[in-house]
């Protein structure tokens, strides 16, 4: 006999002979059916590797589980719409089987009437091998009815799962848009203190500009008032020392004056009375003074029908070189001019009359220490007021600043820019060639092509420390600074 259990059946292959020729048992257990179109039987092709819907439903609630700490919010819903979506889909798994599983009743319903009815026909051992099979066929319909409360089971556990994870995805959506709602209540909160921040930051810089401005100008009006005073009650010591150096360069003028013409006086009488005595030049022969030819007799010819050319005649090699520009009877020395012994060819006609210093151009005292002091400087400044401007008279007579840098120069008025260029080849700057006593105070000025200005400065000391000044700045730029044609002689 045929033992039947709970989990498993057991048939002796010996036991069981072929019934008739139409009836044939392959195998111990029976295949998978599914009914299709017609009511016709389709058998189903079987999966091993298969899980159960119990063991998938405990292995994505663990995972679940696991993953629920350590996700964010918006994570967690997405998470719980897919745990919804997979117990949808094993709750239409579950449907399937139980389909599936009438079906198979059905299947061992017939086979059980078809035994039946083939028992009667069947006598000796056909008999009880029909017998056999058909409590083989009332274990497996046992079998499964237990597999059916399986289902059962699994399928009402489904359906909590399916609950309990479309709560919580309700529930983690619910938590969501709070969380949203709190959190752009939040940020409208922070944009209206940052608003409130700024306009405070507004307002109190702009309390602060007025208040500083007006306790600069408090300030500045309080220490100009002080400054006053003490000027007024306690003069300071620099002023006093200035007044000094004023008096002894005055005294210090005087005394070059009267040696020159203590020298002028003996060179004439040593050389004799001669036709070139007729003319000769007056002033001091230094640097901050002027130079204008002469007649020394009222039966001479006037200077003014004489063509005038300046030369430079240096003391060691003797060689003369015209000064560029200079062809008016008056002349200003310029720093170029110290240490050089100056010429004036008068020609009137074929006739040729040359004046000369009686010696070289003597540096202005004290000029040497005043531009070593202003070298320390990154950028000197001067007063200055535009004679002309690229060869035309200038209307304004308006105070200027001339800026003199170690790089470039500059020249403007207030926050009005005129010129503005570094030290290059194309820049010239001298001292004006010719002219009245003022000479002595203008500069010529090209700061590039096409524009050049005269300048008239405060004082002959002012002027020529600018010049020197400058050229000292452009020599440490590897620029020559010079005026017309003076390059080449140098």
């Amino acid at each position: 006999m045929t033992r039947v259990s709970r989990d498993f059946v057991t048939v002796r292959k010996d036991a069981v002979l072929p019934v008739s020729a139409d009836v044939i048992f392959h195998s111990s257990r029976f295949s998978n059916y599914k009914i299709g179109s017609d009511y016709q039987i389709v058998e189903l092709k079987d999966h091993p590797k298969a899980l159960s819907v119990k063991e998938v439903v405990a292995r994505e609630t663990a995972h679940l589980l696991d993953q629920q700490n350590r996700l964010s919010v918006r994570d967690l819903a997405s998470k719980f719409e897919k745990g919804l979506a997979a117990a949808a889909k094993l709750s239409d798994e579950a449907r399937l089987r139980e389909a599936a599983s009438l079906e198979k009743h059905v299947l061992l319903k017939k086979l059980r009437d078809a035994l039946e009815a083939l028992r009667g026909r069947v006598v000796g051992r056909n008999k009880d091998d029909v017998e056999e099979a058909i409590s083989m066929v009332e274990a497996l319909a046992v079998q499964l009815t237990e597999r059916e409360g399986e289902l059962v089971q699994e399928k009402s556990e489904v359906k909590k799962l399916a609950t309990f994870i479309k709560q919580a995805s309700d529930d983690a959506k619910k938590l969501v848009d709070e969380e949203r709602a709190f959190a752009r209540t939040e940020i409208e909160n922070a944009r209206a203190a940052v608003q409130r921040v700024e306009e405070a930051l507004q307002e109190y810089e702009e309390m602060s500009r007025a208040s500083g401005k007006q306790d600069v100008e408090e300030l500045m009006k309080e220490v100009q008032e002080a400054r006053r005073i003490k000027m007024l009650h306690q003069p300071s010591k620099v002023m006093d020392m200035e007044h000094e150096l004023q008096a002894l360069r005055v005294q210090l003028a005087e005394k070059s004056k009267h040696s020159l013409l203590l020298q002028k006086e003996l060179a004439m009488r040593k050389r004799g009375e001669n036709a070139q005595d007729l003319y000769g030049i007056d002033g001091i022969e230094a640097l901050g003074s002027y130079l204008q030819i002469q007649p020394y007799s009222t039966d001479v010819p006037d200077i003014s029908v004489f063509s005038i050319q300046w030369y430079r005649l240096g003391c060691e090699n003797g060689k003369r070189e015209p000064i560029s520009g200079a062809m008016k009877p008056a002349y200003a020395p310029e720093p170029f001019d110290v240490g050089q012994i100056l010429q004036a060819d008068m020609t009137l006609g074929v006739e040729t009359v040359t004046v000369t210093t009686t010696g070289p151009i003597e540096p202005a005292a004290g000029l040497g220490n005043y531009v070593e002091a202003l070298v320390r400087r990154h950028e000197t400044e001067f007063n200055v007021v535009i004679v002309q401007m690229n060869g035309s008279d200038h209307p304004s007579q308006s105070i200027h600043v001339l800026h003199v840098g170690k790089m470039r120069m500059k020249l403007c008025k207030g926050k009005t820019t005129l010129a503005k260029e570094y030290y290059s080849t194309s820049m010239q700057l001298c001292g004006v060639r010719g002219g009245g006593n003022a000479a002595a105070q203008a500069a010529f000025w090209q700061a590039k092509e096409g524009l050049s200005f005269v300048l008239a400065f405060e004082t002959e000391r002012e002027r020529n420390a600018a010049i020197m000044l400058a050229r000292r700045f452009s020599f440490d730029c590897n620029i020559t600074l010079a005026g017309p044609d003076d390059r080449a002689a140098l």
